[in-house]
């Protein structure tokens, strides 16, 4: 190794379908959400036609939250679960709203103050979660994972702060059904870097969107992975034919 390089300047990890640095998927991530930012709820409805919001529904439904449970929102972004944890959990509980982008952390925190939700907001990189171990209830990550360096270190991060029987909520793009997969690549790759130019002025960032799908895992690989991470007991909830899956992990 020449010197003033590290393991992480000469490993690889992919960016959408490109191989990368390590060291480099982090800042090329933070620039995708650093340009979208004020557009992401706006995209996100129109790429979904509004389903995100019932898949988020769904996820808080299925984590049991209750009053007075602590609850940490990892890549909450602009606060979507943030908020609808919030009405569970009640004064007397708490939710952590954390991202690593600081343009997306900021358009959240504005619009929970501005919509009066009492929660934290913290600039945090899941792969070194700033909490002590066994400290929350519920963790929970929606359409962030995939974007992570190194999910395995992120996944075994959630289960350190979780409490025993505390739950992983892993919303995310994933393996959709065999019978539907041309028409939703003919849609990743042709409609969405289109909408994304038209309504945000990015296509590029759009296109690493459908590239990172592609590369993320599938169902039973985050299973096992989550299982791997200290997940005694996961279920797999298939959303829209697997464009989305939910996976809930029961930490041991």
């Amino acid at each position: 190794m020449s010197a003033g390089r590290t393991v992480a300047d000469q490993e690889k990890t992919h960016f959408g379908f490109e191989s990368v640095p390590v060291a480099e998927k982090a800042r090329r991530v933070r620039g995708v959400f650093d340009t979208v930012a004020d557009k992401y709820d706006l995209m996100n409805d129109l790429m979904s036609l509004g389903l995100h919001r019932v898949w988020k529904a769904y996820t808080v439904t299925v984590s049991q939250a209750r009053e007075g449970d602590r609850v940490l929102d990892i890549a909450a972004g602009t606060g979507d679960l943030t908020r609808a944890f919030a009405r569970k959990v009640g004064p007397s509980g708490l939710v952590l709203h954390t991202d690593i982008n600081e343009a997306m952390l900021r358009q959240g925190r504005d619009r929970l103050l501005d919509e009066g939700v009492i929660a934290p907001s913290v600039l945090a990189d899941a792969q070194a979660l700033p909490l002590p171990d066994a400290s929350v209830d519920i963790v929970s990550v929606a359409f962030g994972l995939r974007n992570m360096t190194d999910k395995a270190r992120a996944l075994a991060e959630m289960a350190r702060v979780l409490k025993p029987g505390g739950r992983l909520l892993v919303l995310e793009f994933s393996k959709v059904a065999v019978p539907l997969a041309p028409v939703y690549d003919w849609y990743s790759f042709n409609v969405l870097p289109r909408l994304g130019q038209w309504v945000a002025g990015d296509a590029a960032s759009y296109r690493y969107l459908a590239e990172s799908i592609r590369m993320h895992p599938d169902q039973a690989t985050l299973k096992a992975m989550m299982k791997t991470a200290g997940f005694g007991h996961v279920d797999v909830h298939d959303l829209a034919a697997g464009v989305v899956a939910l996976h809930v992990g029961v930490r041991c």
